[in-house]
Order: C-alpha cells, then structure tokens, then sequence
C-alpha cells in the first residue's frame, strides 16, 4: 500500500476538475486523474503533477467502474479522497426531450453512485477514514430551463451525501457536497452574450467564479473540515444561499 495518501478525482482532465486536481497535489495528495474522452488532457495534467497518474473509465458502463476500482487496489492499494465531478448534459426543453437523452444524463449519476460504493466498501470502510466529495451545482437548487435531468441529478448529489453522511454514523468518513454557481469555464464561455449578461446579473460580485475558487472549497473538505459532515457548500458569488 502506496504510503502517500490517494484522491481520485473524476472528470480530472479539464474545468473544475483538473483544478481539483492540482489543488489536491499541492495538499500532497497523489491525485488518480480520471477521464472518459479528454485523454490527452489527462495525461498531460498528470505528467504535470507529483506521482500523478491517469485512469480511465465510462462512469455510465458498471464493468469499466470495477475495472477503475482494481487498477487503483493494485496500484496505489488505498484510497483517501474520493471527488465526484464526471457529469454529462443534454440541454433541450422537455417537451422534446428524448427519453435517451434522460437516460445518459441519468447513467452518469448511476455510475457516480456505484463508483462511490465500490470506493467504500473496497478502501475506505476498511480503512475506517477517507472523505466523500460530491460536486453538484447551484442548479439543483434553483432550476435550470432546458436543463431538466441535469439538475433532477445535481439535487439527487447533494440527496445522496445528505442520506450517506447518515448512514456512515460513527465512522469517521465525512461525506460531503459542493455546489458552484456559474464557473468560467469552456461550457460557459459558450454561452452567448445577452446569457453570459444576464447571469452576471444575479450574482451579486457580478463575476463569475473559478475553477480553482471551488477547488480551494475542495481541498479544504479533503484535508481539514472534521466537524463538516453531511453538507452542502455553495460557491457562486451570493448568487443563492441555500
């Protein structure tokens, strides 16, 4: 067993989740960068980072779920920090929503489930310590238009570390939930203007937030926070408070 402690960050190859990447590195984590498609960006961030290493997955497919969960138990041989940040959208007002649409937006959070199962029952009750990160999004609080089975999935995150913080009572795994609000990433530099203005608009710092802003939030639940458990942070500049 790999004596640095171990943080797999899903969706680790770009936006927020390659910022958590590097913030948990800097916290001294060795950071499992975790992909579907951005492979090169992966590896790249990985190569960047002390003892870093890319694993790949279809969080959507339960066989490349165990295949992930025995490369890490034969790498690394533990697991510490488990970030769930891999989601999946299909933008479309309902509608004209097709049920396939639905159903791959809702297999992500399928798999982000079973993957958090896997890394309770093969690492962290057995280690009996590790923290349960979950990144959700100020939309399963407020709603989105167009964006329905994505926030009915960001509500049902922050569900499951409310329901899973209770059901690890007395053992000393804190589960835990982030919710940014607008972030400037590639998704939302793609939002046309009148949009991007009208947002703005809401938020009362009147900018968007960084990848790197709910990154800080990220590291702090993973290497400090002992008495936050069960919780749903907000990142997004006053935008909603909970």
């Amino acid at each position: 067993m790999s004596a640095t402690k171990v943080a797999l960050v899903t969706g680790g190859g770009r936006g927020i989740g390659a910022a958590c990447c590097r913030a948990l590195a800097d916290a001294g984590f060795r950071v499992a960068v975790h992909y579907r498609s951005s492979a090169a960006e992966a590896e790249e961030l990985a190569a960047k980072l002390p003892d870093a290493f890319p694993v790949r997955a279809d969080l959507a497919l339960p066989e490349e779920i165990d295949a992930l969960v025995a490369q890490l138990k034969e790498r690394v041989g533990r697991l510490d920090v488990l970030v769930n940040n891999a989601g999946f959208n299909r933008n479309g007002l309902t509608p004209a929503m097709k049920l396939e649409h639905y159903d791959e937006v809702a297999a992500m959070a399928r798999g982000t489930w079973y993957l958090t199962k896997l890394a309770l029952r093969r690492f962290m009750l057995r280690q009996d310590a590790g923290r349960i990160i979950n990144i959700t999004s100020v939309v399963g609080h407020t709603g989105n238009p167009g964006q329905v089975p994505y926030t009915m999935v960001k509500a049902a995150l922050d569900a499951l570390t409310k329901s899973l913080a209770q059901e690890l009572a007395g053992r000393p795994i804190l589960v835990n939930a982030v919710a940014p609000g607008f972030i400037d990433t590639d998704m939302t530099a793609a939002l046309p203007e009148p949009i991007r203005e009208a947002i703005l608009a809401r938020i009362p710092l009147r900018r968007m937030g960084t990848p790197e802003e709910v990154a800080e939030v990220v590291a702090w639940l993973a290497t400090g926070a002992s008495y936050v458990h069960g919780t749903v942070i907000h990142v997004n500049g006053g935008m909603y408070g909970g």
